[in-house]
């Protein structure tokens, strides 16, 4: 099944988003013709941090679409062009002060795929060194060590309520559970 773009238009432009609308043709044998509205993103990384004491290296920052302060994985967005790893890289130490000897691609998944364009590219990191903190002008962030059964605790508990650190944190206990069973 899909869907025929016929024309696009842009009511807004702006820093992280684009908002598009869509007039597509859809066939479920009437042929019509509808609106989608598609709001488009570069793209993003997020990460899950561990160190050698199975800690989780996270992040507390207040979030104006949810209107709360919320503990997270470190993410952030892809400039344009730039490869997902080394935005990795860039974004662990920028928001955290810690940057990683270790990197495993965690794989790719869709933040809301029925509005949105945007891909979340995870990644384990391990081998932490501390570093320095250069965050973003808008961004107010505190770092927090978790220990990994304790995030996933906050995770059943719907403590943690964000995707990406639902996301990564659960592909990183489902790994660490096959890799114990495979002993």
């Amino acid at each position: 099944m899909s869907e025929k773009i016929l024309s696009s238009e842009y009511p807004y432009r702006g820093k992280i988003v684009n908002l598009r609308l869509d007039h597509v043709e859809i066939d479920d044998g009437r042929k019509r013709v509808v609106v989608r509205e598609v709001v488009e993103h570069r793209g993003a990384v997020a990460m899950v941090a561990l160190d050698a004491r199975n800690r989780v290296l996270m992040v507390r920052q207040f979030r104006s679409g949810a209107q709360t302060e919320m503990l997270e994985i470190p993410a952030g967005t892809l400039e344009t062009g730039e490869d997902p790893a080394a935005c990795a890289a860039r974004e662990l130490e920028e928001e955290t002060g810690y940057h990683a000897k270790k990197w495993k691609s965690l794989g790719m998944f869709y933040s809301s795929p029925g509005f949105c364009t945007e891909k979340m590219y995870l990644y384990a990191a391990r081998q932490l060194v501390a570093a320095h903190t250069h965050p973003d002008e808008d961004e107010v962030i505190r770092a927090e060590w978790v220990p990994l059964r304790q995030a996933l605790q906050m995770v059943a508990r719907g403590e943690i309520m964000d995707g990406k650190s639902i996301v990564g944190l659960q592909r990183v206990g489902l790994t660490r559970r096959r890799q114990k069973k495979a002993r």
